[in-house]
């Protein structure tokens, strides 16, 4: 899917292929209400709305916003844009699916950026300070059928993410696994990542996983096609989530 990504919005890049991938395998029906947290340029929330869902898209970043709204003109789509903090800005809404592509990336800085181009991945010293938020929400999103799609980095702690679901009364497993080599950002912090013991000496590749969530009970919306174990194409090696080359589509 083509899509416009000006300067300091966040491009689709091997995590969000892999949502895709998920994303397309779900057995949701026309009219299913999809929301899509930290919607960058729009992709999924406009993938959501090819397939004939009612879909919402969500972002903090203005020019994020603008942009999902310029693609969704660019494929002639309907998509409700709304700026805000997460799910703030559809506080007692109710969704069938709900994505997420949250910065995730580990930081020296524990604090969220406010700006700039960190924004886009950093996500404090953990790379845990969206992924907990959406993990403590997902609850109060879901429909009682619906699903959570959910991607990060091994790097940001799957585990952690498995068990906050969990704790938040959901079922959660890695439905699709894909190694990729770091890209500028991870590889300019990759001592910093072995000293905090976040990957092994040496090594400079993370695994992306793909979690979904649903509240438990029969699942009518899982296809049982999911891929637990799929390794990167080679002639899509070398994107990640800090690959900041501005280009259309994939």
């Amino acid at each position: 899917m083509r899509v416009i990504k000006p300067p300091g919005v966040y491009a689709p890049q091997g995590d969000t292929k892999l949502l895709m991938e998920i994303l397309d395998a779900e057995d949701l029906r026309p009219g299913a209400r999809a929301l899509d947290l930290c919607t960058g340029t729009g992709i999924l929330a406009i993938a959501a709305a090819r397939r004939g869902m009612d879909a919402t898209a969500v972002d903090v970043s203005r020019r994020a916003v603008a942009t999902a709204w310029l693609n969704a003109r660019l494929h002639a789509r309907r998509v409700r844009l709304l700026r805000g903090d997460l799910s703030e800005p559809v506080a007692g809404e109710r969704f069938d699916l709900v994505t997420a592509n949250p910065p995730y990336v580990p930081a020296e800085d524990p604090d969220l950026p406010a700006r700039g181009a960190r924004r886009a991945w950093d996500a404090g010293l953990d790379g845990r300070l969206l992924i907990d938020r959406i993990c403590r929400q997902a609850p109060q999103l879901l429909n009682p059928d619906g699903v959570l799609l959910l991607v990060q980095s091994s790097l940001s702690g799957t585990d952690a993410s498995l068990e906050a679901l969990h704790g938040s009364g959901l079922n959660a497993e890695v439905v699709r696994r894909r190694s990729q080599p770091f890209g500028p950002v991870m590889s300019a912090r990759a001592r910093w990542f072995e000293q905090r013991g976040l990957v092994p000496s040496g090594r400079r590749t993370e695994e992306l996983v793909v979690i979904r969530a649903t509240h438990g009970g029969t699942d009518a919306n899982a296809s049982g096609t999911w891929d637990r174990d799929v390794r990167m194409p080679e002639e899509r090696a070398g994107t990640s989530r800090d690959d900041g080359a501005a280009r259309i589509g994939w």
